[in-house]
């Protein structure tokens, strides 16, 4: 009997068309064992008519919460009833028949407690950072090339044990960190003693990075706050912490010499908050 999925999709300010390319490639999917959790965190009812108009071909449970991706997804665990359990992004998208693929990898490795795959753009290349192309295990020290949580799969009983996310983490948080919370959860999976694995042949479709603009470097120092914030909070040793931050500036000076200005300010933007989120971190 094929595994259920349960995909957690939190959402806030999603355009209806991302939303529905994502609802589309569920139904090419052509996998019926799956329920859709819309945790929708928008103050109006946009997303009615959208989810309203899909019911009759999808299993979906619409779910309100406040602000807050990590209280989203706390919000929408509490709903889950599958096998196995996803996190969307409401601008993802996932390529026909990876279900049914995901499946069959937990299917043959009973002792893989979660499956992380590469994210991928329109055009096939990397998004969302840059992703290791070997698959394996998933350590403490690589976790941050191999896990995130678009093309996360969990076990049930690896979200029975760990618990909730950490709503001090991600986006609309109401703290500084606006990212990190999929890693610290991996990372305490880990801790656990589940065994985690990354197959980038899994790819789970997201649109590419911009570079320019204010806007989307004051974005990136956010996001790069809550990885300096897991850095403190897991107790990484000073070496790996000072090794991430070379290979971030590294990264920023070749932008600049390549003459790639706007990519260049984006790395250095990277780099003050990742050092910033770990002096700071209480």
């Amino acid at each position: 009997m094929p595994a259920r999925f349960s995909l957690v999709l939190a959402t806030l300010d999603a355009t209806p068309a991302d939303l529905v390319r994502f609802l589309d490639s569920l139904l090419l999917q052509e996998y019926p064992h799956l329920d859709l959790i819309v945790v929708d965190q928008n103050p109006d009812d946009r997303l009615v008519a959208i989810v309203r108009g899909y019911r009759d071909r999808l299993d979906i449970m619409h779910l309100r919460s406040a602000p807050g991706l990590s209280r989203a997804r706390n919000v929408g665990l509490g709903a889950i009833t599958g096998d196995l359990v996803a996190f969307p992004d409401d601008d993802c998208w996932y390529p026909a028949g990876l279900l049914a693929r995901v499946n069959e990898r937990f299917s043959c490795e009973s002792d893989w407690a979660g499956i992380s795959g590469r994210v991928v753009d329109e055009r096939g290349a990397p998004s969302a950072g840059k992703w290791d192309t070997r698959a394996g295990a998933i350590t403490r020290f690589n976790v941050w090339n191999r896990g995130v949580s678009v093309s996360l799969f969990l076990r049930r009983a690896v979200l029975q044990a760990v618990g909730d996310f950490d709503e001090t983490l991600g986006a609309g948080a109401g703290t500084a960190w606006a990212s990190g919370e999929e890693t610290d959860y991996l990372l305490r999976a880990m801790k656990t003693g589940f065994h985690l694995q990354y197959q980038p042949d899994l790819g789970v479709g997201h649109p590419g990075t911009r570079y320019e603009g204010d806007d989307v470097r004051s974005k990136a120092y956010r996001y790069a706050l809550g990885m300096g914030r897991v850095l403190r909070k897991h107790r990484y040793p000073l070496w790996f912490v000072l090794s991430v931050w070379l290979r971030t500036a590294a990264a920023g000076v070749r932008a600049l010499v390549g003459g790639n200005l706007a990519k260049g300010r984006y790395g250095w933007a990277i780099l003050a908050g990742r050092i910033r989120g770990y002096l700071t971190a209480s």
